[in-house]
């Protein structure tokens, strides 16, 4: 293709991409924290713990395919030497699925401390973050808006952990063992198979998944169109009685479900296109790695353990691939949640303390308003050069219609906001130049 007929990179994808690595390096300090050894030794156990049972998953087949090969050995003697080596074998592959299994569950009890702490620490941060955000930001954002994006954001860092720690990684590191044992035992030919394949299975799985992430956003934004028409036309009941239009919302209605219900058609026959893609490139290096050790087995190379050998490991290597576009799923979306959460709680602080600021010392309680200017928008301004004092000991009344900024002036008053001119003064202090907790507590 000339050049200047290249298709240029997605600038979405590649911001995506960049926000998802900064998600991650932002997350790390709760997940590998300097103050908690304790947590850090846990770490290092299950991830011990992950090596073991992967090294024992590795060492299986070999039991496997030494069972196969002692029970079709020939010549004098074998069958009674076959069965006690293939009965050891045997015995030997039992235990070691038993330990496969004891690894995984004991390294689960080791890591779900882990998990719990960091999501519990960064919610707690995020918390706090939240108060410390100005009132004009709690105003503009609707409370169960807040909410849901922090749930979603810690939520998804217990499933999103599991699957980097627990089944990306200990796939590649697998991979990586396959590879080198099918070189030893095989040579290059059948690991370069193995290798293009993997290439090919991932890159088919993460195009068929982005495309049904969109299906599936589709299909949500759908969802959420039908629902609210279904509220909004209930909760009016009585206009639409008034006008006699049940039928135009019957129909309103009607289209709306319809709409969502081929959009989740799509959604799911996009699955069942997923699974036959897959389905197709793991078959096709399975019969094809078969065929390569038949041939082998017939040359006099290779034996039927070396079949089974193969089998097995090339099953083992796939099964948890199988599930690689959910696992690529859940972290992308656990990535997105976790960066709006981030994005959320990066919100400007609007008021700051000065650094270095005292705590307010009221020796004389006056309240004083000097020449005070504020506006909640630039276009529109509430006070206007207001000046008042209230002496200490004395009481003020404030009255006005409404939108005069009686509201306003309790708020400037306790700092949920800095005028954009003029002095509050308290006790003769400007509030602007002490803690906020102390004039609040004042």
């Amino acid at each position: 293709m000339p050049p200047d007929s290249q298709q240029p990179a997605d600038p979405d994808k590649r911001s995506r991409d960049v926000e998802s690595w900064a998600t991650l390096r932002r997350f790390l300090p709760y997940l590998w924290p300097k103050d908690n050894p304790g947590l850090r030794i846990r770490i290092v156990i299950a991830m011990a713990l992950v090596l073991a049972g992967k090294a024992v998953t590795l060492a299986l087949p070999f039991a496997y395919k030494g069972a196969v090969d002692a029970m079709s050995a020939t010549g004098a003697g074998s069958v009674e030497k076959g069965l006690t080596v293939a009965l050891g074998l045997v015995m030997a592959y039992a235990l070691g699925r038993f330990t496969a299994v004891a690894f995984d569950n004991l390294r689960n009890i080791a890591f779900e401390r882990v998990g719990q702490v960091a999501t519990l620490n960064l919610a707690e941060d995020v918390f706090a973050r939240l108060h410390r955000l100005s009132l004009r930001f709690h105003l503009a954002r609707r409370t169960g808006e807040v909410t849901k994006i922090i749930e979603r954001g810690t939520k998804s860092i217990d499933q999103m952990l599991y699957f980097l720690l627990f089944n990306i990684a200990p796939t590649i590191i697998e991979l990586i063992a396959v590879g080198v044992i099918f070189y030893i035992n095989f040579g290059i030919d059948l690991v370069l198979a193995t290798a293009v394949t993997v290439v090919a299975y991932v890159w088919v799985t993460r195009a068929i998944t982005e495309w049904r992430t969109k299906l599936r956003r589709e299909m949500n934004d759908l969802d959420g169109k039908a629902l609210h028409r279904a509220v909004d036309s209930l909760l009016n009941y009585e206009t639409v009685k008034y006008f006699g239009a049940e039928a135009r919302e019957e129909a309103r209605y009607a289209n709306a479900a319809r709409a969502y219900a081929e959009a989740a058609i799509k959604s799911e026959n996009s699955v069942g296109l997923l699974n036959m893609a897959q389905a197709v490139i793991t078959n096709g290096l399975v019969a094809a790695a078969m065929a390569y050790t038949v041939w082998g087995w017939s040359k006099g190379e290779l034996t039927v353990g070396d079949l089974v050998l193969v089998n097995t490991y090339l099953i083992q290597l796939f099964r948890p691939l199988d599930v690689l576009g959910w696992v690529y799923r859940t972290i992308r979306q656990g990535l997105v949640d976790m960066a709006e959460m981030f994005r959320m709680i990066d919100t400007d602080i609007e008021v700051k303390d000065a650094p270095g600021a005292p705590a307010l010392i009221v020796r004389t309680p006056t309240v004083a308003f000097d020449n005070v200017t504020f506006g909640y928008d630039p276009g529109r301004t509430i006070l206007k050069g207001l000046s008042f004092e209230v002496p200490a000991g004395s009481t003020l009344a404030i009255v006005g219609p409404s939108g005069a900024g009686k509201s306003t002036i309790g708020r400037l008053l306790f700092r949920f906001y800095d005028p954009l001119e003029g002095r509050i003064l308290v006790g003769g202090e400007d509030i602007r130049t002490v803690t906020q907790t102390s004039v609040r507590a004042a």
